[in-house]
């Protein structure tokens, strides 16, 4: 990947932790294609007009976002970029605090790179095995 293609993809995901951070609809409106969609963490898939309303409606409220440990792999006219959240948030006032490995997938899109997939996991509490089936 070149250069300045990899610091972009860094930029559009600092720009994307910042707006989830703020409920910055017009921003993530903005950063992702109009058919993006988010797998959340527990296997639920929202589309765009779903992710937006999250902050739209009050019901996601994070307080804290961080984005780091960031590797991004690029594919021509596609970069995939796994990284580490780190979130204070909560979700209709439960909290939803966590720590998640974020996997998200850019696209170049009319001459721009935009944000098309998103997908969390959980990252694996202390003392998990390190590999499948707990073997070492």
């Amino acid at each position: 990947m070149s250069t300045g293609a990899h610091a972009e993809i860094l930029a559009l995901g600092a720009r994307w932790a910042e707006a989830e951070q703020r409920a910055d609809t017009a921003t993530l409106n903005e950063l992702a294609v109009a058919d993006f969609r988010l797998v959340g963490p527990f296997g639920f898939v929202l589309d765009k007009a779903q992710w937006l309303d999250r902050y739209q409606s009050g019901a996601l409220v994070t307080s804290s976002l961080v984005w780091d440990e960031v590797t991004v792999r690029d594919f021509g006219d596609t970069a995939v970029a796994i990284g580490r959240q780190t979130q204070r948030a909560s979700y209709q006032g439960q909290p939803v605090d966590g720590q998640f490995r974020v996997t998200q997938v850019f696209v170049h899109d009319g001459g721009r790179w935009a944000l098309a997939s998103l997908h969390l996991s959980q990252a694996a509490p202390p003392g998990q095995p390190s590999s499948p089936g707990g073997a070492e």
